[in-house]
């Protein structure tokens, strides 16, 4: 499905690159958990990064109830931006150089999970969307612990992406020079898991945890 941009979400710097379409933008937030939240707190401008997910078509993120940011967020209007970092792109000038990526921009005005199965629900489906199966093998989280952590939601009606791939685009005359161009491609490589110094001996890690992948 596609969503008409509106005067917020509407890229128009190089807005070939623009995306309206959830075939587009739903891959971009499943693949990068991390995200900025911007927001006003007395008068001021903040960007804070956090942890979010996605469930159809809202994304969720949660800390500490005293966090500020959670705080000046509810119920008002944020931006939160997501962004994956694909190469950065040589050209034979320096005024086209450039950098590969996807990007999502969302808008709109926060809300607060308050239902307590609910927001209990949703943080099962943040681990098992990064961690399959993990989530029944832990320690049942306590009432104390729920109930200090606040969750906010922004369902995505206001959304647009920006994405740039591919080689340089240089000026026509350029091409005939002696220069070396193209793409140095950038990618997030997961390494092997590092034991916790205080893992009780024999424990190896599970499948969640060997074969884990973002997106």
């Amino acid at each position: 499905m596609t969503q008409p941009p509106t005067e917020r979400t509407r890229v128009k710097r190089l807005n070939k690159r623009a995306h309206y379409d959830e075939a587009t933008i739903h891959p971009i937030l499943d693949a990068q958990p991390m995200c900025t939240v911007g927001y006003v707190f007395n008068g001021t401008p903040y960007v804070t990064p956090t942890l979010q997910w996605r469930e159809g078509n809202h994304i969720y993120w949660h800390g500490s109830a005293a966090s500020r940011m959670l705080e000046a967020a509810e119920d008002t209007e944020v931006c939160v931006n997501v962004t994956l970092f694909d190469g950065m792109v040589m050209a034979r000038s320096g005024f086209n150089h450039s950098c590969n990526y996807r990007s999502v921009m969302a808008f709109g005005k926060a809300f607060k999970v308050n239902d307590r199965d609910e927001k209990e629900m949703r943080l099962k489906n943040f681990m098992e969307h990064l961690y399959p199966g993990r989530w029944d093998t832990l320690r049942k989280m306590s009432d104390k612990e729920l109930k200090a952590t606040t969750m906010l939601g922004l369902e995505l009606n206001e959304v647009s992406a920006k994405v740039r791939n591919g080689p340089p685009g240089d000026d026509e005359e350029d091409y005939a020079l002696p220069l070396w161009a193209g793409v140095i491609p950038m990618v997030t490589t997961m390494l092997a898991p590092v034991d916790d110094p205080r893992l009780i001996k024999g424990h190896t890690p599970p499948a969640h945890v060997k074969n884990f992948k973002i997106g």
